[in-house]
């Protein structure tokens, strides 16, 4: 027997809010199927969508006294599940997308976190190495690497020539190259990647 948007469908709805329970099998048996069917088109699962269908079904009996339904039943029911299944997509891609994220940012805190300890590692060697070097070699150097200043301001601010600054700064990298030989390769990857 099919249950039409009519008279048949009213009384049956009129009686299941009166907690009809043989009512609300009928209407259950009657949309089930094509419901599930439905269903799948969205979410290619026969297990998601029959989980769905139930959902809305149960949803459907606790709402039973409050239900108003101007619409036929079909269609009430086409629109809940239609809007579940596109609800599960969207929790779907949602959660992929957060899974993909959590994962993308657990290798790259693990860089980081591998680069920071390398490079933290790394400046505390040189500050030392520096503390070692002559005084106007470090100086020179800093303020070629640490501030930015070309040869020629470096020149200026010393009052001496930019060959003088060339020369100290090769002194200066030879010295860095003796002293951390152990980091020489750590140095130039984290010099030149990671900046």
């Amino acid at each position: 027997m099919a249950i039409t948007a009519g008279f048949y469908e009213k009384i049956l709805l009129e009686k299941i809010k009166n907690d009809d329970q043989s009512s609300f099998s009928i209407v259950f048996t009657t949309y089930y199927r094509d419901l599930v069917m439905f269903s799948l088109t969205f979410t290619k699962t026969i297990e998601v969508s029959e989980e769905i269908v139930q959902d809305t079904f149960v949803k459907f009996w606790e709402d039973r006294h409050s239900l108003v339904i101007s619409s036929s039943l079909k269609s009430y029911f086409l629109k809940a599940v239609q809007n579940r299944s596109i609800d599960w997509i969207r929790h779907l891609k949602i959660r992929d997308k957060y899974a993909d994220s959590i994962l993308h940012n657990a290798v790259l805190c693990e860089n980081d976190t591998e680069h920071y300890v390398l490079r933290s590692e790394l400046e505390l060697n040189i500050d030392v190495a520096l503390k070692k070097m002559p005084v106007e070699l470090a100086e020179t150097f800093q303020m070629s690497r640490f501030k930015g200043l070309t040869y020629s301001e470096i020149s200026t601010k010393l009052n001496i020539s930019v060959r003088t600054v060339e020369v100290r700064i090769g002194k200066a990298l030879h010295f860095l190259r003796d002293q951390l030989k152990d980091y020489l390769l750590t140095l130039l990857v984290l010099w030149f990647f990671c900046q």
